[in-house]
Order: C-alpha cells, then structure tokens, then sequence
C-alpha cells in the first residue's frame, strides 16, 4: 500500500473553518523580472486548470484585500493582475476553490507573486508560482502522472530552484500555523513533510535554494554551484533516484517512486535526502543578522532537516 492511500493528515478545522489539510505542494522560484516571465506563469496556469478539475479555481483575490467570484469579469481582471500593468510595478494572483479559509477544503491553489528586480522590498527579490493539489488528486492520477504535470509546468518557468513535497496546505500561512502543537508534532516526525509556504521567500531567496524534496528542479546558477550533471550522479548513486536533465541548462531529480513524509518512527531518512543535502548545503537559503527572529531561526533549522 502507498502511503497516500492512508495519509498523515486530512482535515483541520477551529471550529467550522477548515485551517489546514494535506496535500501537494508545487512551487518555483525565478530570479527574472516580473516583466520578463509573466506571460510564462499565465502559460503554465492555463496547463494547470486544464490538468485539475472543471472549476477547481472559483474565487480571486483583489488588490484591496476582497475575495470575489472567479466569473468572466473576474478571470479578466486576474489577467490583468498577471500581465497587464505598468512595467516596474509587480504582477501576482491568488486563485481559489472556495472564498475565505474555505478553499482549504479543496485543496486547488494557485499563487504567483512576481517581482521587478530593482524593488526596494527585500535583500534578494525573486518571483515566485505555487501551485497546490489535495492528496485525493494523487490518489486518483498516482505519483506518475503528478511527477509528469510538475514537469509540464516547469518546462514553461525559467527556474532557479524548485521543489514539490508532500505538505501542509494552510491559508493562515508558515508563520501562524508553525506554531500550532499539532503542527510542531507532526514536522519533528515527518521531515518529508512541508509546510507549503505558497509564494514566501519571493522578498529573501534570490538564487538560493530551500531543502531537497520528493521533486528538486534546479536551475541556474545552482546546478552549475553544485557541479552540474555529473556531480548530482556522483552524488545520487541510488536506484530510487532519477536525475533528468532539461532545456535551457536545467535538470529535475527525483529522489522517490512518490512523495513521502518519511515516518521517522518507523524507518531512518533515507540515504539519498541526506546525501543531496549535503551537496546543497553551501546554496541553502539563511536569515542572518537582523532577520534572525525566533521564527527564522526555525525555518533555518528546518531547511537544514536533512543533514
């Protein structure tokens, strides 16, 4: 049996508001201008909506804070969020199942937070895309057809770095739901297990790299940091572990048959997580200095789970 026949998590909820659930969590990272890539990311969430199913994304978030219908109207103006303002300024997205925390229940999320590379807004600006899928979805397709959709997509984005994991999904975001008990309990078991953080570290990250996932897309200039192709096989002699090469000097590894949470309780990390995040370990994203809160001392150690 997968483990995602029978996974970790289901359904949260405080109340009647359902606050997190699992799932999958896809996201890219693009050190590009906004300008430069938006047509990109409206390629790819055009393949996403075609992959899910009718009507999965219903709802949008606004400028001044409103979730409104995802109607004629409504798909107008979140293409003109995407790819039509003025040229310097940021393009983003927030599309949905459900308004409010509802859209947890579903488990369909898109996010694009894109950047101008001169923005006076954090150290290392990059753009980010996200996408999410309920673990239903992969019961359904199987890890496959997941793997070759998260390909798909990362075919249309200029990536730097890239990961997808199985995960916590929570539109009260990383830095609220971190700190629930439940949460904390399941992380420090389940080092396969993320907290999709959707479009975070677009303010931070730069051409740095986050931890090493179900799914590494690596890019430029990480891939050539690491050593390239040949240094990512050296180091990934594992017949679990596959590393594909792509167009445009990229590559995908895949270090798994499917995502795993990987239950420490029952089996060690496997050698091959430990094995690529020792090669990535002089990329890995840190707050330093000032930045170096209580929180991000956390998410330092997080991202370093591996080694």
């Amino acid at each position: 049996m997968n483990w995602w026949d029978a996974p970790v998590i289901r359904l949260w909820s405080i109340g009647d508001l359902p606050v997190a659930r699992d799932g999958i969590g896809l996201s890219f990272f693009i050190r590009r201008d906004h300008k430069d890539i938006a047509a990109a990311v409206w390629r790819a969430l055009q393949t996403y909506i075609r992959a899910i199913p009718p009507g999965s994304l219903g709802w949008y978030g606004t400028d001044d804070g409103d979730i409104l219908e995802l109607d004629e109207k409504g798909w107008k103006v979140a293409r003109q969020q995407m790819l039509e303002r003025p040229w310097g300024y940021s393009g983003n997205a927030d599309l949905s199942e459900s308004p409010g925390g509802g859209e947890i229940s579903s488990g369909y999320i898109f996010e694009y937070q894109g950047q101008p590379l001169n923005t006076p807004f954090g150290k290392a600006p990059v753009s980010a895309v996200s996408f999410t899928f309920p673990t239903d979805y992969l019961q359904g397709k199987g890890a496959a057809y997941l793997r070759t959709l998260a390909l798909e997509l990362a075919r249309e984005l200029p990536f730097n770095f890239g990961y997808a994991s199985f995960a916590i999904i929570s539109s009260h975001g990383m830095s609220s739901a971190a700190r629930w008990p439940i949460v904390e309990a399941l992380l420090a078991r389940y080092p396969g297990l993320d907290l999709h953080r959707g479009t975070g570290f677009s303010s931070s990250l730069g051409t740095r790299a986050l931890s090493p996932a179900w799914l590494t897309f690596l890019g430029q200039p990480l891939l050539g940091q690491l050593g390239g192709l040949d240094a990512l096989r050296n180091a990934l002699p594992f017949p679990e572990v596959s590393v594909l090469p792509m167009d445009g000097d990229r590559v995908l590894v895949t270090l798994d048959d499917g995502p795993d949470p990987i239950d420490t309780q029952t089996k060690p990390i496997p050698p091959q997580y430990r094995a690529l995040a020792r090669l990535m370990e002089p990329f890995l994203f840190q707050y330093e200095g000032e930045e170096l809160l209580p929180f991000q001392q956390d998410t330092n150690r997080w991202i370093r789970r591996f080694l």
